[in-house]
């Protein structure tokens, strides 16, 4: 049980270490103030959002120029049907007529026989 113990401590300590000996080559190489960093970072994050504002708004854009073009389309579906079943509806009041004009010329004829 010691060994064990002994092999997790260790370990740890290589583990500790290594993270000072990377956080010390990560000052030395820095090419930079950490100051100058955050303001890179603030000044990316600031070009970040200004870029995501701007796609929003295309996106919003596009979107409401397609609801449009999609609420117009179908006003002139709307107006289509209505006309095609006008349409239909007197093509069948015609026919209808014309099918009961027949069946009285016919009942005519049988009259008389």
């Amino acid at each position: 049980m010691g060994n064990n113990n002994n092999k997790i401590a260790a370990a740890a300590l290589l583990m500790v270490a290594g993270g000072i000996i990377g956080a010390g080559l990560a000052l030395l190489m820095a090419p930079q103030t950490g100051e100058r960093t955050r303001r890179d970072i603030t000044r990316y994050a600031r070009k970040a959002k200004s870029r995501t504002e701007d796609a929003v708004e295309d996106l919003s854009d596009t979107i409401s120029d397609l609801v449009e073009s999609i609420g117009d389309k179908t006003d002139d579906l709307l107006e289509k049907g209505k006309d095609v079943a006008g349409s239909a509806r007197k093509d069948l009041i015609r026919l209808i007529e014309e099918g009961a004009s027949r069946l009285e010329k016919f009942r005519t004829r049988l009259t008389r026989m």
